[in-house]
């Protein structure tokens, strides 16, 4: 079992940024990578940005290239997402997950994820 927090939404206005953080425990050992998703009021769960347990690969949605980073701190066993010049449109609940197995070209994918952390309220006002 693997146990995902994350940390860091709150309200801020248009412009803005926000650090979010999603910490870890349990049976970590041998995840592939970790992502972020994100799910406004009556859309589905969408990709945000994902990173390999090494670091060494990252990958972003379009709406999040250029604004977002993606990092990690495995002596932590946390995850980060660097949040600036947000926007109205990015109001949603960030959500952080766990794959044990998927391959990096599936990380966009909310089914390849095996955890998933409960969720974190980001509202940007205009």
């Amino acid at each position: 079992q693997v146990q995902l927090v994350e940390s860091g939404g709150g309200l801020v206005q248009a412009g803005d940024s926000l650090r979010l953080s999603c910490a870890a425990s349990g049976r970590t050992f041998g995840s592939v990578a970790m992502g972020w998703f994100r799910q406004a009021p009556g859309k589905e769960r969408e990709f945000v940005a994902a990173i390999s347990w090494s670091g060494g690969r990252t990958v972003y949605a379009d709406s999040a290239k250029g604004r977002f980073t993606i990092s990690r701190d495995n002596t932590k066993n946390t995850v980060y997402l660097q949040m600036n010049s947000l926007r109205p449109e990015d109001t949603a609940v960030y959500s952080c997950a766990v794959t044990f197995r998927a391959a990096g070209s599936s990380w966009y994918r909310v089914d390849a994820y095996d955890y998933w952390g409960q969720g974190t309220q980001v509202t940007v006002s205009s």
